[in-house]
């Protein structure tokens, strides 16, 4: 068995962070050592997002730095995982000198045998997708700690034009639902408090006749003092079914991650969205009749070809009819080998960008005007440790994922649930004092009556 020392940097979405867990744990399997070093490691391997270009581009300047590690020591294997892999195998290998294998997401099981091709000095290439492959075995690797990310699913059927994911990840295909709350059950037995379920539209999950609202319901069933999130939903297949077991479980969290994209159904039509923004609209109408206090965010493409200034505007009605908590914002830029790539990107740059600060400026006032609404009102935090810039202050989130900033205390710890009563807010973050600390077991006594 080997003995050697691997490292590994994760670029992108979630989904990334929970296959790099994956990865190590199928090389931990075999006898490999997790590294924190690059220097230090004999196996160097970037997780890496093919979702933008500036995301490879990233990825083309790291392998830059990490040519000066393979000058000085030769042996080491570097490889490229995840989507760019699976997308720019041709370039990487023979362009990249610097790579010795390229391991696409659906491959990962016989990374041992491309690290041990690469050791002998040949290159190793893995990059067929699967239309079976969930991973459904295989333990993750994964530190302590009070957040996961569970994969539930793998790849897309919905062939949006502007996206490569059901090229880089494949077709849809789903986890047993066993297999997954055998590993929540785990989680919980070591002291997790939140679980994210994953999927590129976990809507579509499906399992020996389970949807994932049943999903939902086993996993919020396993530990009621686990909150349980997830994404990302496609409007398409957000069931009433689903909103009502969000309703009925309290510790499956009201924060719903909801992509709207554009608010023009012409738009929407050509991205091969398959819903109106009527049909879009009323969800969310629905969702927050059935879940009091839900809250959303979305993503939004703007400068997708062709894209008029009517257009723009009636993305921006969505953003004030809708009023999300929170938005995720892109300008349109094209991916080759997706339908909208063969398209003419006639909007301008400048345009994209006057747009997209209009969108970011929108949002940015409406979250703020939504967080001033909670000053004066107490919710409860999961405790995540200390704030980012102030080991004076501790950082927690709400269900509805908004992250609450409270002064350190001897009696607070991660991992405890607090009640905060919101004083001040930002568009991005509420403050608040502590009311009354809960310990897990009170959250479940209270959870579960």
């Amino acid at each position: 068995m080997s003995e050697n020392k691997v490292y590994i940097e994760t670029y992108g979405c979630q989904m990334n962070i929970a296959d790099s867990e994956l990865v190590e744990g199928i090389l931990n399997t075999e006898g490999f050592k997790s590294s924190k070093n690059p220097d230090e490691a004999d196996v160097i391997l970037l997780n890496t997002c093919s979702i933008r270009d500036n995301a490879e581009q990233r990825i083309y300047g790291r392998l830059g730095n990490l040519k000066k590690i393979k000058e000085k020591k030769p042996e080491t294997v570097i490889g490229i995982l995840g989507c760019m892999a699976e997308r720019l195998r041709k370039d990487l290998i023979e362009k990249k000198s610097v790579v010795d294998l390229v391991v696409g997401p659906d491959e990962y099981r016989r990374l041992p045998e491309f690290i041990d091709t690469a050791f002998n000095g040949e290159k190793g290439i893995g990059v067929k997708l699967s239309r079976t492959e969930t991973y459904d075995d295989i333990v993750p690797y994964r530190e302590d700690g009070l957040s996961a990310w569970i994969s539930v699913m793998r790849g897309c059927d919905k062939f949006c034009t502007f996206c490569v994911v059901p090229f880089t990840r494949g077709r849809e295909r789903s986890r047993s639902l066993d297999s997954i709350i055998s590993e929540i059950k785990t989680l919980s037995d070591r002291g997790f408090k939140e679980v994210s379920l994953l999927g590129q539209n976990v809507n579509s999950y499906s399992d020996d006749g389970n949807d994932f609202a049943d999903l939902l319901s086993a996993s919020a069933a396993v530990d009621k003092s686990m909150r349980i999130r997830f994404t990302t939903s496609h409007p398409q297949d957000l069931s009433d079914k689903l909103l009502y077991t969000i309703a009925e479980n309290e510790n499956l969290c009201n924060y719903i991650h909801l992509p709207v994209q554009s608010g023009s159904n012409r738009i929407l039509e050509l991205m091969n969205r398959t819903y109106t923004i009527e049909h879009y609209l009323n969800l969310i109408e629905k969702a927050k009749k059935i879940i009091p206090g839900v809250s959303f965010s979305t993503d939004i493409i703007t400068g997708f070809p062709t894209e008029t200034f009517e257009d723009h505007l009636m993305t921006i009605d969505v953003m004030s009819q809708v009023r999300y908590d929170g938005a995720y914002m892109f300008k349109y830029s094209p991916r080759e080998g997706t339908k909208a790539y063969k398209m003419n990107d006639d909007v301008p740059e400048e345009t994209k960008v006057k747009r997209l600060n209009e969108i970011i400026e929108l949002q940015q006032k409406v979250s703020y005007e939504i967080n001033q609404e909670l000053i004066g009102t107490e919710t409860t935090i999961l405790v995540e440790g200390f704030s980012k810039k102030s080991d004076q202050f501790l950082s927690g989130r709400t269900d509805t994922n908004k992250v609450v900033i409270i002064p350190v205390s001897e009696e607070i710890a991660a991992g405890d649930y607090v009640k905060v009563k919101i004083n001040r807010a930002t568009s991005a973050t509420l403050f608040g004092d502590v009311v009354e600390k809960k310990s897990a077991e009170l959250e479940k006594e209270k959870l579960t009556a």
